[in-house]
């Protein structure tokens, strides 16, 4: 008996033993359809007789037919046998396919959750590393880098660019009589004020104790450099509220301009050091270092 096989589509990413169920599931289909066909055939021909006037059909012929289409009918049991045995297998082998995906999808939850929880933790770090516990503001480090940064930008635009040196005067006195905890108050309370005041592109840092640096990108001239600096001195001199304790802190400031007082950042901020200083004994709060009358020009 032959038969034409009937294409199925059958995904390639299938379980093997599902596949093969399901090749062999069309084979047999294939089968008990050409079975019947031959049933419906013969069932033709015998009314096609009768209808001729034949009534006694031969025996032989009807047994010889019988037997083909029982024969016929049972490969098809056998075959329908071993499908089932073979879905199940495939169906076995689709549910641990599942299981695996599964597994690797909760797998790789956790790995997403684990490579979060470390890339918060490393920034988290770096955070540490880059500011002042204290105060939240950058720590040295970070002005150093920016600040190698603001000259590089500046020596290529034209620019200038101005650090301030910022002391708070008598601070010693706010820890030996009100104490540690009230100066570390006071620090972050000039702390915050100090990065009020600044400018998206400027940076504030601590420098240690009760030393801060300010960082003026491209600020226009001296005229606007003083303006600033005054300014600061009279926000950081407004009374800091502590509890019931009223505290009064002025600071000192000096001013180092790029690229006439110094051409590095280690210049740059020695003499706004130097300028703090002047500024110190003088009756302005602050002072610029303007190295043409310091005597040092920078080469």
């Amino acid at each position: 008996m032959s038969f034409d096989r009937i294409n199925t589509f059958i995904p390639a990413d299938a379980p093997f033993a599902l596949q093969v169920a399901l090749e062999t599931s069309q084979i047999v289909k294939a089968k008990a359809e050409a079975c019947a066909d031959e049933l419906a055939l013969a069932n033709n021909r015998v009314k096609q007789k009768i209808a001729a006037g034949t009534t006694m059909l031969s025996a032989h012929k009807a047994l010889a037919r019988s037997q083909a289409v029982e024969t016929t009918v049972q490969e098809c049991a056998d075959d329908l046998t071993s499908v089932t045995k073979t879905l199940v297998e495939g169906i076995d082998d689709l549910e641990q396919t599942e299981i695996a995906l599964m597994q690797s999808h909760q797998a790789l939850a956790q790995s997403e959750a684990a490579l979060t929880v470390a890339l918060e933790g490393e920034k988290q770090a770096t955070l540490r590393a880059l500011h002042d516990p204290a105060t939240g503001l950058p720590n040295r480090v970070l002005f150093d880098d920016r600040l190698a940064h603001a000259i590089a930008l500046a020596e290529r635009h034209g620019w200038t660019l101005a650090v301030m040196f910022l002391d708070l005067d008598r601070f010693k006195s706010v820890n030996d009589v009100h104490g540690h905890t009230a100066g570390d108050s006071v620090l972050k309370e000039v702390a915050r004020r100090l990065s009020l005041s600044c400018r998206d592109e400027d940076t504030v840092c601590r420098n240690g104790g009760d030393e801060f640096l300010y960082l003026l990108m491209n600020p226009q001239g001296s005229e606007n450099i003083e303006r600033i600096a005054g300014s600061v001195v009279k926000n950081i001199a407004q009374p800091i509220q502590l509890a019931d304790l009223q505290l009064f802190i002025e600071p000192s400031i000096g001013i180092a301009v790029y690229p006439g007082d110094g051409l590095s950042g280690e210049q740059l901020i020695n003499n706004a050091d130097a300028a703090m200083y002047r500024a110190k004994k003088g009756m302005s709060r602050y002072a610029l270092f303007c190295a043409r009358e310091a005597g040092t020009v920078p080469a």
